[in-house]
């Protein structure tokens, strides 16, 4: 994650027998500082495809999210934030107060103003159970809140009443205020990505970025990403409508209000887990999981606004279980950083490179 105080974030989970830990690193473009433990504790949910993440602000004030139970159900489970704005991490709090014994995740973390960020999550409160086969009481819902600096929580909102129950949110910050991607879900369960913009102080409706007409009985777990310079704005996500599984990028030059033609970065069976970065205003780059021959790789590629795409190139071998994770991708001082969960010899670590294109 590159900061809004111009630092390069890594956040990582460590797990021991009976306790788990976040911790971080920050670059500067020379050099990795010592790894800070952010949070830890013993009731953590821990999972492959929902996992902790960073934002911060001008000022250097941070904000971290993991998850902890809130009761027995598998997928009952409480977004917990914490913040630093000097030396220490500040306690724990959740940001919705609906107190079911459901599921809250998927975060999506923006720096908003000066002293506050914008937080979206995944939220269960409607669903009626701790486990994602007992959804019978109704939907999963999109929320979000003001966070400020010092953890009170403010305009906790609504933002679409049916969406998909376990794919990834997206967001960006454009010049026009923050917007939220996320795989949305009709009721005749067509689960296509939609948008939701904050344009002067108010939430518009979603909509959707691309009809695809997804139709899939289950939740894929494969949400979008997105980055934006200024007004201009790049989304990336995976669908398989038609059986024909693809990665796909869309540009707007509005912050949202519109898109151009989707642009095809993959359709040789990847297997989604996207992420994207904007270099600028014409051009961004996205990276996947997907198979060079028969070993699963870690593929990035140079998309420009145009239509025209350059030649992919391969990051890593990777592992495509779920234990490889979601690769991330940043774009910061000029080059590109992608970090991935690798899974070598029965030994996990985490790495990076820095990827020329």
């Amino acid at each position: 994650m590159v900061g809004a105080d111009n630092f390069l974030y890594l956040s990582w989970v460590e797990k021991s027998t009976d306790t788990t830990q976040l911790l971080f690193s920050k670059f500067d473009g020379s050099e990795w500082s010592e790894a800070e433990q952010i949070a830890s504790g013993t009731n953590w949910f821990v999972n492959w495809a929902d996992y902790p993440m960073m934002s911060s602000l001008k000022n250097g004030t941070l904000i971290a999210h993991y998850f902890a139970k809130n009761a027995a159900g598998t997928y009952s489970y409480d977004v917990n934030l914490v913040t630093k704005s000097d030396q220490d991490w500040s306690d724990n709090f959740i940001p919705h107060d609906d107190g079911t014994p459901t599921e809250h995740g998927f975060v999506t973390m923006l720096p908003l103003t000066d002293s506050t960020f914008q937080v979206t999550w995944l939220d269960g409160r409607n669903t009626g159970g701790g486990d994602h086969s007992s959804h019978t009481g109704g939907a999963m819902t999109l929320r979000t809140a003001i966070i400020n600096s010092n953890g009170s929580v403010s305009e906790d909102t609504e933002l679409d009443d049916r969406t998909c129950d376990c794919c990834q949110t997206g967001g960006a910050m454009t010049s026009q205020g923050p917007i939220i991607v996320y795989r949305d879900r009709s009721e005749l369960e067509i689960r296509d990505i939609s948008i939701v913009r904050k344009v002067n102080g108010k939430w518009t409706n979603p909509e959707n970025i691309a009809s695809d007409l997804w139709n899939i009985a289950g939740c894929p777990v494969n949400g979008p990403r997105a980055d934006a310079q200024g007004d201009n704005l790049v989304v990336a996500w995976y669908s398989a409508a038609n059986s024909k599984p693809m990665v796909k990028v869309v540009f707007s030059g509005d912050a949202g209000a519109s898109f151009m033609s989707p642009i095809t970065v993959d359709d040789q069976m990847p297997m989604g887990r996207v992420d994207v970065a904007m270099i600028d205003e014409r051009a961004a780059v996205v990276s996947w999981l997907t198979m060079d021959g028969k070993r699963s790789v870690i593929m990035a590629r140079k998309v420009n606004k145009n239509g025209t795409t350059e030649s992919p190139v391969i990051i890593a071998e990777t592992s495509d279980s779920k234990g490889s994770g979601f690769p991330q991708l940043a774009y910061f001082k000029g080059d590109f950083y992608a970090a991935w969960t690798s899974m070598e010899e029965d030994i996990t670590q985490v790495k990076m490179a820095k990827i020329s294109l």
